[in-house]
C-alpha cells in the first residue's frame, strides 16, 4: 500500500463518505479498483477471453487462483492436472484460465485451466498439419504404446511409428526400442489430413543394414550365418543383423532330405555360400550344398580345332548293327 500511490500521482478513486462539517471526503481506490476487476472478470466470461492469475492455494476440489485480487476457483477437472494429480504443485505458478462463471453477489468466480491449454493444443495441431509434408522431420514425445507401434506427440498432433518403422533389426514389440516419454525426431512417411491419420518413420537410411551388407558381400561370397526360422521348403539365415538369406531345402546338404529340421536347428551357426542377390526385392539365396561340391571344371577357350555351345564337352553318340557311328564326339579319338 505504502507503494500504491505516491505525492503527485493522478488517480481514480471511489467516493465512500463525505464529513459536510469538515468539507471532507473519505475516498478509496482499492474499492473502485474492486469493482472495475469485477467488471472486468464478467467481460471475460461474456467474450471467452483468457486471463492470467496466480495459484495461491489448493484444496481436494481443485485449486483457487488469483485474478486481479479476485479469487478464482478452478475445479480440479479443469486444472489441466491427471486424474488424482498433486494440486499444490500448481501453487505459485501463474496461469492462463479462462472464467465460466460468474456470480458477483455471492462473490463466487470458476474457471478452467484446462480450456485454455485445449484452445492452445488445437491451434498448436492447425499450424502442424498447415505445414506438414512427406520426408519433413519432427521432434515428438512418445505418449502411449500398442503392440503394433508407437504414438508419438509432435506438437498438438499425435502420429504413429509403426512397429515395422522403429527398427531395422527383428524386434518383438516397440518396448523393445522405445518407452513413453522419450523423445524421438521422426518423420513423415505419409498422412491423411482429412481422416487426421499420420504416419511417421523413425529408423534412419543411413543405417539400413541392406546397405551394410552389399558393401561387405557378394554372389559367391561365403558367410558364417545364424539360422533363425525353419520353413518346409527351406531355412532363413542371418547374414547380419537386419538381413536375412533363404537357404532352399535343396540345398542344405548334399544328400536328399524330407524337412530342414533333419540336418539344421534354429540358432545353428553354419558356412553359407550367397548364390543370389535380388537387390530391388532385397533378398539373398543361400546354399550350405555349395561349399560341399568341388568347382566346376573351367570352360574350354573358344578356338579353330575346339567346338563351343552345350554339347562342346559331351561324348553322345550311337553305334548302329552294322558298326556305323553317329553323334557328338571328338573326331580326333575316333579311327576311320
Amino acid at each position: 500500500a505504502e507503494n500504491a500511490v505516491r505525492v503527485g500521482d493522478s488517480i481514480e478513486a471511489i467516493v465512500v463518505r463525505v464529513n459536510d462539517v469538515e468539507g471532507t471526503a473519505q475516498l478509496s481506490k482499492k474499492r473502485l479498483d474492486s469493482i472495475k476487476n469485477w467488471a472486468d472478470i464478467e467481460s471475460a466470461q461474456e467474450d471467452g477471453t483468457v486471463v492470467e492469475g496466480t495459484v495461491t492455494e489448493d484444496n481436494k476440489g481443485g485449486v483457487v487462483v488469483s485474478v486481479r485480487g479476485i479469487r478464482v476457483f478452478v475445479p480440479a477437472s479443469q486444472s489441466g492436472l491427471p486424474k488424482d494429480a498433486d494440486m499444490s504443485k500448481l501453487i505459485k505458478q501463474k496461469v492462463r484460465l479462462k472464467i465460466t462463471e460468474v456470480n458477483r453477489s455471492r462473490r463466487r468466480v470458476v474457471g478452467s485451466i484446462r480450456a485454455v491449454l485445449q484452445q492452445e493444443r488445437r491451434e498448436k495441431a492447425e499450424a502442424v498439419w498447415a505445414g506438414m509434408e512427406v520426408g519433413k522431420h519432427y521432434k515428438g514425445v512418445v505418449r502411449s504404446l500398442t503392440s503394433y507401434g508407437a504414438f508419438v506427440d509432435i506438437g498438438g498432433v499425435e502420429g504413429m511409428v509403426h512397429v515395422s518403422e522403429l527398427s531395422w533389426n527383428r524386434i518383438r514389440q516397440p518396448s523393445d526400442v522405445v518407452s513413453v516419454n522419450d523423445e524421438l525426431e521422426v518423420y513423415i512417411l505419409s498422412f491423411d489430413k482429412d481422416a487426421r491419420r499420420i504416419s511417421l518413420g523413425y529408423k534412419k537410411e543411413e543405417d539400413n543394414p541392406w546397405n551394410q551388407f552389399l558393401a561387405g558381400y557378394e554372389v559367391g561370397s561365403v558367410a558364417s550365418v545364424k539360422i533363425v526360422k525353419l520353413m518346409p521348403f527351406g531355412a532363413f539365415a542371418e547374414v547380419i543383423p537386419g538381413v536375412d538369406g533363404l537357404i532352399h531345402i535343396s540345398q542344405i546338404a548334399s544328400r536328399r532330405i524330407g524337412k530342414p529340421d533333419e540336418v539344421l536347428t534354429v540358432g545353428d551357426v553354419v558356412d553359407a555360400k550367397i548364390t543370389a542377390i535380388d537387390n530391388d526385392k532385397q533378398k539373398i539365396s543361400l546354399s550350405i550344398r555349395a561349399l560341399s561340391e568341388p568347382e566346376p571344371a573351367p570352360r574350354r577357350k573358344t578356338g579353330d580345332n575346339f567346338r563351343t555351345g552345350p554339347q562342346a564337352d559331351a561324348l553322345v553318340y550311337e553305334i548302329s548293327a552294322s558298326g556305323e557311328v553317329t553323334g557328338n564326339l571328338p573326331t580326333d579319338d575316333i579311327e576311320p
